[in-house]
């Protein structure tokens, strides 16, 4: 099973709206081979919600946007 991909700012720098339109389509039809995967896609949409939040806007559904205490 290859290693996923590190998020990098290089990473997140290289993403355009077609790539990120594909990732959305991935989540938003669970279509990964292992909930790894899944997981490891979420986490780049995140980063880039945080880092591009103009490109990630129209998939910030994706995003659990919700508050949480890490204590």
């Amino acid at each position: 099973m290859p290693e996923p991909a590190t998020i990098t700012p290089e990473l997140i720098a290289s993403l355009n709206e077609a790539s990120l339109a594909d990732l959305a389509r991935r989540l938003e039809e669970d279509d990964y081979p292992t909930p790894f995967a899944a997981l490891n896609d979420w986490h780049l949409l995140r980063a880039v919600a945080i880092h591009r939040p103009e490109l990630a806007r129209p998939y910030v559904h994706l995003v659990d946007q919700e508050p949480f205490d890490e204590e």
